[in-house]
């Protein structure tokens, strides 16, 4: 695949940015800039159940910008493919930064002050390190899923132990620095 359209807007694929529970995501180009394209999928995943993935993301979105995280922008939604446009935030997400110990204090601040307004709202966002790019100083959550909050899955119980080179962190990511593995 050379090209994916979003409502009948064409763009370019240049790589495959990851792949998630949910989705693969992709930067694209058309003539007017850079994009994230997230398209669905429907593969099956052993640790969590979906319902209307579109509906939820779509959904997720809506309630985490109202929360004010800072999170890329939705610019447009293809219902009939299953096909999301984002705003893409360059940058690294931040198990790479974490892999080389290069977490800017600012990073972790950031992230608790979502925290801060995510607890009381009573939800939970995927704090995998791959969700969260920091540019420009600021970090962004780059995906859109949320939960109800479960004191399990917070940043605290769940999340702080990839945010650091824990063992946790490298038995996910055990590509060292230097391009060796751990």
């Amino acid at each position: 695949m050379d090209t994916i359209t979003v409502n009948g807007r064409e763009f370019h694929i240049l790589r495959l940015l990851g792949k998630g529970k949910g989705g693969y995501s992709y930067l694209a180009e058309d003539e007017s800039g850079l994009y994230v394209v997230k398209q669905i999928h429907h593969e099956p995943c052993a640790y969590y159940t979906f319902g209307d993935k579109l509906a939820s993301e779509c959904c997720d979105y809506q309630r985490l910008t109202a929360l004010g995280l800072t999170m890329p922008k939705l610019l447009d939604v293809d219902h009939a493919q299953e096909r999301l446009l984002k705003a893409y935030i360059p940058g690294e997400t931040m198990d790479r930064l974490i892999l080389r110990d290069e977490v800017p204090a600012e990073a972790r601040q950031q992230l608790q002050a979502m925290c801060d307004l995510l607890y009381p709202a009573g939800l939970n966002i995927d704090y995998f390190p791959t969700n969260f790019i920091f540019h420009q100083g600021r970090l962004y959550y780059i995906d859109y899923e949320c939960n109800g909050y479960m004191d399990e899955w917070d940043y605290e119980h769940w999340g702080r132990k990839y945010w650091y080179r824990t063992e946790d962190f490298l038995a996910h990511f055990p590509e060292k620095s230097d391009g060796t593995t751990a």
